[in-house]
């Protein structure tokens, strides 16, 4: 699950408005449902979770008159389990709650360790936990994939998915919380420790491409800049014979810019979103995503009619979105639509908390690039390399998860996961051919 998660820790301060004002600011991480955990340090904790967006489940109005002085926040994108408040986060474990962000690879195999008392764990997670004695334990994973980072808000700890949770609560970002690292806040002061070690790191390319929000700042590393070179990029890669340049809302924004500060052409808001349709790619069924895209995007045809359109996305997993999104502009009078992706083919599942389950859901795990320029309806069609991506990010190559790009998993149980499920995907070859 890449949802989002919230931490926040004061000695006398109520901190549930701060909790709220954090997950606000991650519900682009999860729309299925919302839930908070508070405790006065007393021995209880308070949990309150219900389906829908924060401002729905967790009213401001009713939060006001809660009180804790440290509690843990969640918005959940499901990648496994159900819909339903029985995946909803935190869990509740007696006098202790539990919210994280990722996937466990070996989940099935860790039911059954656990049982003989044998624990080892592969996965992505990034968690915060809260004690009914009032004390809030952050950790990360060895390998880092999911982003976690930590600050202060006069004297109170914070810690969150992302950096704009921080800010939205007039916070102060301190750093990013290392893989294989953990930390502690009680009244006796904030513990560190390192509790595994990993010769590599796996930070989630995606994260930077399209999940986080573009103020954010990751491995210190800000989202709006790497999305602006990734425009710049694919300007510099492919031909610009085109009139206007067109980015599908929201997260392709920067790179529409990068784009026209590479080649002078004009960037112009050719589709129009409607804001009460939230983010399609995170919702939990195919069907529903793609019933949004109809009601989510409308065509501008003064913008579009009789040019020659570069439109621009953060990615392809599918093919549905955007052949719909070519259809639609071409029906609105575009002479070519010229589509530029600034993720390079997805071509392999992700285990670690994307909802890219199987290879046969994957248009680039069999088509090639023209194949799938056919299908959509594009008159060009031009993806980012892997090299440009890794340049764009600024981190080294080997620090980073290209697994859904490359095949090459960076934990044994995934990649052989992977590989199995790959042999399963392949066509049987009928006899004689």
């Amino acid at each position: 699950m890449d949802c989002g998660v919230v931490g926040v820790y004061d000695r006398e301060k109520n901190v549930a408005e701060h909790i709220f004002y954090g997950l606000m600011a991650l519900q682009h991480r999860g729309q299925e449902s919302a839930g908070i955990a508070l405790t006065k340090g007393d021995g209880n904790v308070y949990l309150r979770k219900a389906m829908g967006l924060v401002s729905e489940a967790l009213p401001l109005t009713e939060l006001s008159m809660l009180t804790g002085r440290c509690g843990i926040g969640h918005v959940r994108y499901s990648t496994v389990g159900k819909l339903g408040l029985t995946d909803a986060q935190p869990f509740n474990l007696d006098s202790l709650a539990l919210a994280y962000n990722g996937n466990l690879v070996n989940f099935l195999e860790l039911r059954e360790k656990l049982r003989k008392k044998s624990k080892v764990v592969e996965g992505a997670y990034s968690a915060v936990c809260l004690s009914g004695k009032g004390e809030i334990l952050v950790f990360r994973d060895p390998l880092g994939f999911r982003p976690l980072c930590y600050g202060e808000i006069d004297g109170s700890f914070i810690s969150a998915s992302e950096s704009v949770a921080v800010d939205m609560c007039g916070g102060k970002l301190i750093s990013d919380v290392k893989p294989g690292e953990a930390i502690l806040v009680s009244d006796s002061g904030i513990e560190r420790k390192c509790f595994a070690k990993s010769s590599r790191k796996a930070h989630c390319m995606f994260e930077y491409v399209y999940f986080s929000r573009p103020d954010s700042v990751i491995e210190g590393k800000s989202v709006y800049d790497i999305r602006l070179k990734l425009g710049v990029n694919l300007a510099k890669t492919y031909e610009n014979d085109a009139d206007v340049i067109v980015p599908v809302p929201d997260t392709s924004r920067p790179a529409a810019e990068g784009i026209a500060r590479q080649t002078g052409l004009p960037v112009a808001e050719g589709l129009i979103k409607n804001r009460y349709i939230h983010r399609t790619f995170i919702m939990p069924s195919q069907n529903l995503r793609e019933n949004a895209v109809k009601i989510k995007l409308n065509p501008l045809k003064s913008v579009l009619q009789n040019q020659r359109v570069i439109l621009v996305d953060d990615s392809i997993v599918r093919g549905t979105t955007i052949k719909n999104i070519v259809h639609m502009i071409r029906k609105a009078g575009a002479k070519e639509v010229h589509v530029r992706i600034t993720c390079p083919p997805i071509i392999s599942p992700c285990f670690y908390g994307i909802d890219i389950a199987t290879h046969r859901e994957l248009i680039a795990s069999k088509k090639s690039v023209e194949e799938i320029r056919k299908i959509i309806g594009a008159d060009s069609l031009g993806y980012q390399t892997i090299d440009k991506l890794v340049e764009a990010i600024g981190l080294r190559k080997e620090d980073l998860c290209l697994a859904c790009l490359t095949g090459e998993y960076p934990t044994p149980k995934a990649q052989k996961l992977a590989d199995e499920m790959k042999k399963k995907a392949q066509p049987v070859k009928e006899i004689g051919v």
